[in-house]
């Protein structure tokens, strides 16, 4: 299922400009805030157990010590309580920055416009992830975290994985609508969004084992400080490029997983309250 639009060819353009996102209705924004919430819980919800065991997998503690596979589901409340602000908020401000910085669909610019709607977005759901995302790691592996570095680290680790992860998802959204002549359904673009979101996660994973070294590292220890280069050599001296990519293959799993559901659900629930919008006199 899914909207049509009249001229395959412009696709971009006509989804931005049909009253999907082409002026700040209630219609269009409105259903990017819920749809973007109702898929960050959802996904969030399904995918916990996977991010616990990659956190513990990447703790300097080590896999057992941090807790192995039991309380797999630790810390998910504050998880699921973050998700649906942090999601909205990321999508609100992703389809708004696109929007605002709207170009043709044919001009080069597309994946830049792209990494900007992302990055923005990142930076605006990360005032909300923050806090959620503190306790989280402390419930899963129960260690000692300092608040003040959360910020800039998870900035420094998530916008990274924007910019691969929301280029390539449009950009394989736009290759797959012009290869069948019509716009892609959302069980396309949850596909899409799982082959970005796997690629992403495999080549970011390095920031994410740093960012997870320095959230769980003792305070006033030197990886506490918050220098993600300065956690990534250590993570490389003593343990290597099997230590820079420590639980890829969980990440991978658990973030095309995700992908495929929280890129669908937002498509998926977005569809239904544009169709509903739509339908009001």
């Amino acid at each position: 299922m899914g909207w049509r639009p009249a001229e395959p060819r412009l696709i971009a353009w006509t989804d931005c400009r049909g009253g999907v996102c082409g002026a700040m209705d209630r219609p269009g924004f409105t259903a990017s805030l819920v749809a973007g919430g109702v898929a960050g819980v959802a996904v969030d919800l399904i995918l916990f157990p996977l991010d616990t065991i990659k956190t513990r997998l990447q703790s300097p503690q080590g896999f057992n010590k941090a807790g192995g596979f039991h309380g797999i589901y630790a810390g998910v409340p504050s998880a699921a309580i973050g998700s649906f602000p942090n999601a909205a908020a990321f999508f609100i401000t992703y389809e708004y920055v696109k929007w605002f910085l709207h170009t043709d669909s044919s001009s080069y610019l597309m994946p830049v416009k792209h990494m900007l709607a992302a990055s923005a977005g990142e930076v605006v759901a990360c005032l909300i992830r923050v806090p959620s995302e503190v306790v989280k790691q402390r419930a899963q592996v129960s260690a000692s975290s300092r608040t003040f570095h959360i910020f800039s680290n998870i900035l420094y680790t998530e916008i990274p994985f924007s910019l691969v992860q929301f280029p390539l998802w449009e950009s394989l959204k736009a290759l797959w609508s012009w290869r069948q002549d019509h716009v892609v359904d959302c069980w396309q673009s949850a596909v899409c969004g799982a082959f970005a979101g796997g690629f992403a996660a495999a080549v970011t994973t390095p920031l994410d084992v740093a960012k997870t070294r320095i959230m769980l590292a003792k305070a006033g220890s030197s990886t506490a400080s918050g220098n993600v280069l300065s956690a990534l050599h250590g993570v490389w001296r003593t343990h290597g490029l099997s230590g820079l990519f420590a639980g890829v293959f969980p990440r991978m799993a658990a973030i095309s997983l995700g992908g495929f559901i929280f890129l669908g659900a937002y498509e998926q629930t977005r569809s239904l309250l544009l169709e509903v919008g739509r339908e009001r006199p």
